[in-house]
């Protein structure tokens, strides 16, 4: 259903003509190597605005014939559209939809309707199918707008498609029977469509569209009877992914879910009585979300037989290229060609090689074969520079001619900077763009294109001068290869933008034409076509990859996600070196003058050389070619063959026996009827217990063995649905295979004589069942599409997420789509399908959810993301749930969803997920982003009651390191109010003790930073910077104040020689809204102490500042930067008066503490009293009155004092009223019940008192807060190093490691042999040796430090412990497993390994390892005296367990180097993976594990378990096992010693350490890791090492090592040093001792590591 096609240039004008030039032409599509076409890719301008609509459109042209069905359907509808227009019906209207309200059609109700009549009677028609053409044609496109051509008509379509009104009343006919409510006869003819209660192989045509099929949005008839079809552009199509990353379909469950699809869409149109006919990976599209969709409209799916035979037999002939306009002046470009449009590469390949075909027409079939796309300036099609046109092309001469053995990449920016590119970049590269970018093609093409086109690919403004003016200066500037019209087409010279010259031609061409001749003739010279296979082979060939790819500079920068689509990319079509052309080789050999000469006309003379030629040789490169063309097959790919010679049938007049039979019983039933019966029970109860997830253990090969058997019973009555079903089979092998299963030349012999591809075998036992029963010769014994989808093939998580899926895939809008999703998921929908159809069924829902923006539709996302959060694993919900979270949370200004996810109950659910360790890596700094940087109102709200509320639990180090140190580092950037008031509350609920030791040596150290920053000759940036950012920190001060008492705010903050208010005020050049905010906060902090202590402490600092403005004469303004960002400080500070200069401080202070202190006793201490008293009368009218000891000022200068600060801050901006308005806790912290325990109640100061005793009373009561070893962050305050920075993520706050102990305990009686942290990092459990040497593991509370309670079941020394992820549960190890309960300490169950099982005898002495002395020297000198080292040890004992966090799967190694895995939650064996070494009469325990390989989520958002387990040996080996297959795939020797410990930063990377005192990186990319980098510097083993991001933190005997991963900063000949320092722990006394150290954990979020002794002790360091 074709039209005719037309070059790109005519198509254009032609749908600019029928439509209207507002059109946004992208680009035409084109199925054959040449620029004609009869589809198009456009934007429609939306009506509203005139901007371009957001979703790109197919317009496809289709031939008119009068023969055809889908002609008379058109041109009947409209006829009848036209005359109910005419009639004086005042309901009917002049455009006319496949009416939804009605039933859909409004012509063809019935076989027995009127249209249908007209269609089958007037109308020649030998297609004789179940129902008439025009029914049918209506139910494939039921949603189609038939009408004549207009603008208009498109914008209506696109904005509903857009507006998603197109088919919403059926999702909401959907949401009414999920609700239990009447929803009339649309859900129940969609449920049935996708298969509830079950398929049906007999369908109805209906006004639905099937889920699965591409809607088609209008149908339009233009003004030469040619008709139009409207489709909107899917991002991808099978083809695609297939071309250019068939890992996006690398799931399993991924592949059977695309094939479920293409099945239920086939079994619909089979329903119909008809078959599609040409199923292929093209014709399969894909949304963004990779739900397909099968294309019907560009076949002749429904002509008569005779339309049919005559294609065919046209297609035998060649046709002729060109555009269907005579006139246009593309037909000449492409005459002497003699391709058709159909490719053959197998054919065309051998025509190319004996010289028959030439360079130009072979190029632009492997463009076509590899996905470029004519139009499309993305993926353009690209051919080589062959000249440099610095001279005519010669072939007798070598000046000008381009050297084809390098890419034009290389040779525009040589070799040298290559080899430095590839050799420095982090992932290494040579190229890091395609051979042709849509920069280079627009460039290429900047004459012939618009200017908003060249706007938006080259540059935002149109500069003409700056485009290459010459054909010589073109491929001087670009890096690029070159494009196809540079050979064929002389219009790309010629301008037809203002202000640009045509395209200058080289001086050695006379014309545009001529000089395309002379272009064309180098390119098919002999001495190109000698060189053109090694440009083959760089562009399309062999030297894309691999070791070639090195070798030829060309290795292409990678993507970053492999697991995402793509519709663009590098397509590999050729693994071996392209043969050289036959005809070239000779001609080079016998024609000694290399003159230059066409190949294409050498035919008579490589005849006359043939017999020159040693049969040998030729027979020789007959073989090369041959062979080249066996390995490249697959490009001549097959899905499909052609019918028998015998009379073709249609598909229901093959003799089906049912038809008649069929036909009487359907007679006497009504039209209701036959659509609308369903069986009893159709509800939505009944819905929802058929996608119950059914236990699917007994389902499998053996099932499919059964299953295939059965098929011998069913027969298909039609050749054409044959069809069909072999093209299933044919893409689900590919699918598997990744290569096509038939080319032509298989194919043809598989339907001889039946002989199948032999790579079928590589197939999966269960696929290759499915794809042989599709492919079968006897297309009578192959499956119908009804009895594939009811195959075991499909487990029932398949079957349940596409009965869940489907409705959502609906032209719908958005808020239906989740109101629906919502709601079925509430009424256990997902509970029902289980964890990982759940999984599989989010990747679809988060779009839906991130795009949430009204209320409605945010309490719908809100609904079903809690829905979701419940349904999936903990895995599951950190790879999919936390992103779309951190998406919603990095929205900019007010979104209503982002507030709903900021709430505490919501972060909880997260916590219990999850755990905190994942919320505070990916969602909490999102949280705290919400405050800075002009944050929206509600959101900061939201998020400041979510970090007050939460700091209590997550505790005092995570609270510090994770939201008050990056609160700090945002003062001046824009912190908002509530951002200060999450650290004045943090501190209130912490306490006083809390804030004295934590937050006031923090704010003085960051005051005196930015004082000195002032007093610096900055920029002006920095200085307002600075200001701000201390403006933000005296009014977090000022909050805390409130929460202490007023001996303390003595001590703290007016003791203190430097009072930092004192030292603000002093600075002269200090801005003056500083100033202000300080004199303010200064007088408030005096009211609160009282007159007295103000006199004793204040008033003596403030003489100094007195005299100074007293003799001042200088009038400083403050910087209008300040002012204007400092407009929130009267919010902040409570007052109304703003002072303009330095001098008005004297109004400020002088007035406020002459009425606190009386003016009396401030003359005596200010003797400049008289000067200050002059200035305020003359410039503010102050004068002191003595009556009533009160002040008058002028009532001009009014100062509005802010109220007592008992309470913190004013009304205005206390969270309190969101509090209590429901955003977070019902009470603010400071004053609820849970954080009232830890502030210190206020108590009078009283002055006699003895500092010494109130020191001591304080000290006494304040050693009893929690978390009181825990140091101040002051200690590592870096001043102003932050500067500029705005950025709160980890690596904005580094981590700077002192490797100093801040507290100290003793843990058990002997050596602490292993540490697990919680992931809350406040509960930490420590396994060591208790009396009698038996082993103990104790749990501890950190904030205190005490011991919680313990586990003492263990007999022997306890060597390792792991926390499960299961609630709750801990295991550790003694040589067995001993799992147990943390809360209680009881047992749950014990593991241990007999000697039957492990497969060796226990271990005598004799089989004791020898050791080097240099090993024993190792061992003597490492302290781990107490542990397996100590002798020999029995190979049926357990040393080291290691948690894979994708499940709960335990693995424990061996003492005979064995792995046994444990399924945790039931508490059962599993399998044991044997790795005896080979390398020494003695078995090699596993001593340590890891897990490695990538936990991202798959196309589809598959969860994905590591792929390699990684083991260390007491042989110091190394192995590898592969997850899925248990086997070794690597096995090396890593250290000289017993490797110690084994870990996975990333995942290609794996880190060891030994006893050999070296710790060794490997990379894991790598075949066999060899070449480690070597970390060296300690001078004892080492016993254990943590990570933490990229630095790494060893540990050996009493020293401890530090280096970093990505800076290797210390280099000596290739090698990386680690240089270690003692761990001094400093007593009471002053004295300083040492211990061995024997094992370390990290606490990344508290920025502590802890330190396990062989003494005993846990020390915790920072």
């Amino acid at each position: 259903m074709k039209g005719e096609s037309e070059c790109f240039e005519c198509l254009q004008h032609r749908i600019n003509s029928d439509f209207s030039d507002q059109l946004v032409f992208n680009y035409a599509i084109s199925d054959s190597p040449f620029p004609f076409g009869s589809s198009a890719i456009l934007n429609i301008t939306s009506s509203a605005g005139g901007e371009a609509s957001s979703a790109q459109f197919i317009l496809q042209y289709i031939s008119n014939h009068e023969t055809n069905c889908f002609t008379n359907y058109v041109n009947e509808y409209i006829f009848d559209s036209s005359e109910s227009t005419k009639s004086d019906d005042p309901d009917s209207g002049g455009s006319q939809y496949n009416d939804v309200v009605n039933g859909g059609n409004g012509f063809a109700l019935s076989d027995e309707s009127e249209t249908g009549k007209a269609l089958s009677k007037n109308k020649t028609c030998n297609h004789c199918g179940r129902f008439s053409c025009s029914r049918t044609i209506a139910s494939l496109a039921p949603v189609a707008r038939v009408e004549k051509s207009s603008y208009f008509v498109l914008q209506e379509v696109a904005n509903d498609f857009l507006s998603g009104l197109t088919e919403d009343h059926v999702l909401e006919s959907l949401g009414l029977f999920i609700g239990g409510k009447a929803s009339g006869r649309d859900s129940m003819n969609f449920l049935s469509l996708i298969g509830f209660p079950s398929f049906e192989e007999t369908n109805f045509p209906g006004s639905l569209r099937h889920p699965n099929i591409a809607p088609v949005l209008a149908i339009l008839k233009t003004s030469d009877r040619t008709n139009t079809v409207m489709l909107p552009k899917t991002p991808y199509n099978l083809e695609s992914i297939l071309y250019f990353n068939p890992n996006a379909l690398k799931s399993d469950w991924n592949r059977r879910f695309l094939i479920y699809q293409v099945l239920s869409a086939l079994l619909y149109l089979h329903g119909l009585g008809v078959s599609h006919g040409n199923i292929c990976p093209s014709n399969i599209m894909l949304t963004d979300s990779l739900w397909s969709w099968l294309r019907l409209w560009n076949e002749p799916v429904l002509e008569s037989n005779l339309t049919l035979q005559d294609s065919e037999s046209d297609n035998s002939k060649r046709a002729k290229i060109g555009c269907c306009n005579g006139d246009c002046h593309s037909n000449d470009l492409y005459a002497d060609l003699k391709l058709s449009p159909l490719i053959d590469w197998h054919s065309s390949f051998h025509q190319w090689w004996k010289g028959e075909l030439s360079n130009f027409e072979y190029l632009l079939i492997l463009n076509r074969l590899a996905g470029r796309r004519w139009g499309d300036h993305t993926f353009h099609p690209v051919m080589p520079w062959v000249v440099d046109f610095s001279s005519k092309p010669d072939d007798s001469c070598d000046a000008g001619w381009r050297d084809l053995s390098k890419s034009k990449w290389r040779l525009a920016k040589g070799d040298e900077q290559l080899d430095f590119t590839y050799s420095t970049s982090e992932i290494p590269h040579h190229v890091s763009d395609e051979c042709l970018s849509e920069l280079a093609v627009c460039s290429y093409k900047a004459r012939r294109l618009p200017l908003s086109v060249l706007r938006m690919a080259v540059r935002s403004v149109y500069e003409p001068n700056e485009y290459p003016s010459s054909m010589q200066r073109l491929y001087q500037w670009t890096p690029d290869e070159c494009i196809p019209e540079f050979y064929c087409d002389a219009q790309i010279f010629r301008s037809i933008n203002d202000g640009m010259a045509d395209l200058a031609i080289p001086s050695w061409a006379e014309s545009p034409e001529d000089f395309i001749k002379l272009h064309r003739d180098a390119l098919e010279s002999n001495r190109v076509s000698f060189q053109l296979h090694h440009w083959i082979d760089i562009i399309f060939g062999y030297k894309m990859s691999g070791q070639a790819a090195i070798v030829a500079k060309n290795v292409m920068l990678t993507q970053s996600e492999s697991i995402m689509p793509r519709s663009t990319g590098r397509r590999q079509l050729f693994m071996r070196p392209h043969p050289i052309r036959h005809a070239t080789a000779r001609i080079t050999r016998n024609d000694g003058s290399n003159k230059y000469v066409k190949v294409l006309t050498q035919t008579n003379e490589m005849q006359r050389e043939t017999s020159l030629l040693s049969e040998t040789a030729y027979l020789q490169e007959l073989e090369q070619a041959s062979s080249f063309s066996e390995h490249a097959r697959h490009l001549n790919a097959c899905y499909c063959y052609p019918l028998s010679q015998m009379k073709r049938k249609n598909t229901s007049s093959l003799g089906d026996p049912t038809a008649g039979t069929f036909s009487k019983n359907i007679s006497g039933v009504s039209l209701i009827d036959k659509n609308y019966w369903m069986p009893y029970k159709f509800n939505h109860i009944s819905f929802l217990q058929h996608m119950k997830d059914e236990d699917e253990a007994s389902l499998g090969y053996p099932d499919l063995l059964l299953w295939r058997q059965k098929l011998s019973s069913s027969r298909l009555a039609s050749e054409d649905i044959a069809r069909d079903i072999f093209s299933v089979g044919c893409l689900l092998a590919e699918l598997h295979l990744c290569r096509p299963l038939f080319d032509s030349i298989s194919l043809e012999m598989y339907l001889e004589d039946g002989t199948l591809p032999g790579f079928l075998q590589e197939l999966p036992p269960h696929v290759r069942i499915l794809v042989e029963a599709c492919i079968q010769t006897d297309w009578t014994r192959r499956p119908s599409a009804k009895i594939l989808l009811e195959s075991p093939y499909f487990p029932k998580t398949v079957k349940s997420s596409y009965l869940f899926l489907a409705p959502l895939q609906l032209v719908a809008k958005d808020e239906s789509r989740l109101r629906f999703a919502a709601n079925l998921a509430k009424q256990g929908a997902l509970r029902q399908m289980g964890a990982f159809a759940t999984e599989m069924c989010a990747t679809y829902c988060m779009p839906l959810i991130v795009n949430a923006v009204s209320d409605a539709e945010t309490e719908w996302a809100y609904v079903l993301l809690e829905e979701l959060m419940k349904c999936l694993t903990a895995q599951a919900v950190e790879i999919l749930i936390l992103p779309t979270i951190q998406k919603i949370l990095q929205n900019t200004g007010y979104l209503h969803l982002k507030v709903s996810l900021l709430q505490d109950s919501f972060v909880r659910e997260i916590w219990n997920r999850v755990g905190k360790q994942a919320y505070l890596e990916t969602i909490h700094p999102l949280v705290l982003s919400n405050l800075y940087i002009s944050p929206d109102k509600n959101s900061a709200a939201s998020a400041s009651v979510l970090l007050i509320g939460s700091s209590e639990e997550i505790g005092v180090p995570i609270t510090i390191n994770q939201t008050i140190l990056p609160l700090v580092h945002c003062f001046g950037k824009g912190l908002c109010v509530d951002g200060i008031d999450v650290l004045v509350r943090i501190g209130g609920i912490f306490g006083e003790y809390f804030i004295v030791k934590q937050m006031l040596p923090l704010l003085k150290n960051v005051i005196r930073s930015f004082i000195d920053v002032s007093c610096m000759n900055k920029p002006d940036p920095v200085q307002s910077w600075s200001s701000l950012a201390l403006v933000d920190c005296m009014m977090t001060l000022d909050g805390l104040v409130a929460f202490l008492t007023e001996e303390v705010i003595v001590k703290e903050l007016l003791e203190d020689i430097s009072c930092i208010h004192i030292g603000v005020l002093k600075q002269k050049h200090m801005e003056i809204a500083v100033l202000q905010v300080a004199a303010t906060t200064l007088f408030e902090i005096c009211q609160r102490v009282g007159a007295d202590l103000t006199a004793l402490h204040i008033l003596p600092k403030l003489k100094e500042l007195f005299d100074e403005l007293a003799f001042s004469q200088e009038i400083s303004k403050g910087s209008t930067t300040v002012s204007r960002n400092l407009k929130v400080t009267k919010l902040k500070t409570g007052g109304d008066f703003q002072i303009e200069s330095r001098m008005d401080l004297v109004l400020l202070l002088y007035t406020s503490f002459a009425s606190l202190l009386g003016i009396e006793k401030l003359r005596q201490c200010c003797a400049t009293w008289l000067l200050l008293e002059q200035q305020l009368l003359r410039r503010h009218n102050w004068k002191w009155e003595y009556a009533g000891e009160s002040s008058r000022i002028g009532s001009e200068n009014n100062i509005a004092r802010r109220p007592a600060t008992s309470q913190g801050f004013t009304s205005e901006y206390n969270p309190a009223k969101l509090l209590l308005n429901g955003v977070g806790w019902s009470i603010p912290q400071s004053q609820g019940s849970r954080g009232a325990k830890n502030l210190i109640q206020r108590r009078p100061f009283k002055a006699h008192q003895s500092p010494v005793v109130m020191q001591e009373g304080m000290s006494n009561q304040l050693n009893q807060e929690p978390w009181f070893w825990f140091r101040s962050p002051a200690t590592i305050w870096d001043g102003p190093a932050f500067l500029g920075r705005v950025g709160i993520q980890k690596d904005d706050l580094p981590w700077k490691i002192r490797a100093s102990v801040i507290h100290s305990v003793r843990a058990h009686h002997g050596a602490v042999r292993s540490l697990a942290v919680h992931q809350d990092e406040s509960t930490v459990f420590t396994a060591g040796i208790g009396q009698g040497y038996k082993g103990t593991v104790l749990k501890w509370e950190l904030s205190r430090t005490n011991c919680l309670s313990g586990y003492y079941g263990h007999e022997e020394v306890v060597n390792d412990i792991c926390i499960l992820s299961s609630s709750g549960r801990v295991a550790s190890c003694d040589g067995t497993i001993h799992i147990w309960n943390s809360q209680t300490g009881k047992q749950i169950s014990v593991f241990a390994e007999s000697e039957t099982e492990s497969g060796h005898p226990t271990n005598h002495s004799a089989s004791v390892p020898k050791m080097t002395s240099e090993q024993a020297n190792v061992l003597n000198l490492n302290t781990l005296s107490n542990g397996m080292l100590s002798g020999a040890f029995d190979s049926s004992l357990y040393t080291c367990m290691h948690l894979l966090d994708s499940a709960e799967t335990l693995v424990a190694g061996t003492g005979n180097g064995s792995l046994r895995f444990f399924d945790v939650a039931r508490g059962q064996k599993l399998h044991i993976w044997r790795g005896e070494s080979n390398e020494s009469s003695f078995h090699s325990l596993i001593s340590a594990i890891c897990s490695s390989g990538s936990n991202k989520a798959q196309a589809g958002g598959v969860s994905t378990s590591p792929s390699l387990i990684a083991t260390g040996l007491s042989s110091g080996h190394c192995k590898l096992f592969d997850v899925k297959s248990g086997n070794v795939v690597a096995s090396w020797r890593a250290h000289d010693g017993f490797v110690t410990k084994l870990a996975s930063p990333e995942e290609h990377l794996l880190i060891s350490s030994s006893l050999d005192r070296t710790l060794r990186v490997w990379d894991l990319r790598m075949n066999s890791p060899s070449q480690p980098i070597i970390f060296r510097g300690h001078s004892d083993g080492i016993s254990s090492f943590s990570i933490w991001g990229q630095d790494v933190i060893s540990i050996s005997r009493n020293r401890i090592g530090l280096l970093s991963l990505s800076k290797s900063a210390i280099e000596t000949d290739g090698q990386h040093h680690i240089i270690p320092q003692k761990l001094y722990v400093s007593s009471d006394n002053g004295m300083r001792s040492l211990s061995a150290l024997s094992s370390i954990s990290i606490l990344p979020f508290s920025r502590l590591f802890l330190i396990g002794t062989e003494d005993g002790y846990l020390r915790i360091c920072c």
